[in-house]
């Protein structure tokens, strides 16, 4: 489903609202779509790429154990390197398989996440053309280094995130691996939506807590307050968890 989208600075709100025009409901269940926006630069290359893999084919099969979360979370994932590729556009699971990720090239991340941006856009416009409600998206990313993009664009995707978790036309997570650039991962990410490391290449773990987390997500209210912090006993990050 590797739709030719332009680039954020280019989507006029015409493209936006037909981009997914034609593609019928699943269900009449409300909808919880996320986009995994993952780095699969040359740095990936070797165990961290195959964990990673990994850890997505958890993330499946958890949710599609879950009857409720399978009926209500749409996954996409992009990816970034030299270029953005879509590997995955939203669909519940049983739909569409989870694909298998190969690393090579730069890190271009901006337009990584400015593709995650547009494609949140243009489901929300399709969620409402449909009738369907939703729950605020989420746009979740992980890198292990930081980005080669150009600085006007860096600068580009900080604004989009801020004003876009700001205007609350999305949630905004970011974790770093191995080598991630912390710092910046901290400056891209807003108030109250701070930046986690991961412990090594520990993916499966990782993706058991992010099912967990949306397992909760999606048979909750649009409102309500939800703890997902890890059980310290299955905590993927290098924090401590009480």
């Amino acid at each position: 489903m590797n739709r030719n989208l332009p680039m954020v600075k280019e989507a006029s709100p015409k493209a936006i609202e037909s981009f997914y025009q034609g593609e019928l409901a699943p269900n009449a269940e409300m909808k919880c779509p996320l986009v995994l926006v993952l780095d699969r630069s040359s740095s990936m290359q070797g165990a961290p790429i195959k964990e990673l893999n990994r850890g997505l084919k958890i993330f499946q099969t958890q949710i599609q154990n879950d009857e409720v979360a399978a009926a209500r979370l749409e996954v996409a994932v992009v990816t970034f390197a030299s270029d953005v590729k879509i590997d995955r556009d939203f669909s519940l699971f049983e739909n569409t398989a989870i694909p298998t990720i190969e690393a090579y090239g730069n890190t271009d991340m901006a337009s990584g996440i400015q593709e995650a941006i547009l494609r949140v856009e243009a489901r929300k416009a399709w969620y409402k053309e449909q009738g369907l409600q939703y729950y605020r998206p989420y746009i979740v990313l992980m890198t292990d280094g930081c980005p080669t993009s150009d600085e006007r664009s860096i600068e580009f995707m900080k604004e989009q995130i801020l004003q876009g978790v700001k205007g609350k036309r999305f949630n905004f997570w970011a974790f770093g691996v191995e080598n991630a650039d912390m710092e910046f991962l901290h400056s891209l990410s807003p108030e109250g939506f701070h930046p986690q490391k991961l412990k090594g290449i520990n993916f499966a773990d990782f993706f058991r807590w992010l099912s967990s987390s949306f397992s909760a997500i999606t048979s909750s209210k649009p409102d309500d307050t939800i703890n997902i912090a890890p059980k310290p006993d299955e905590n993927p990050f290098q924090i401590t968890v009480y």
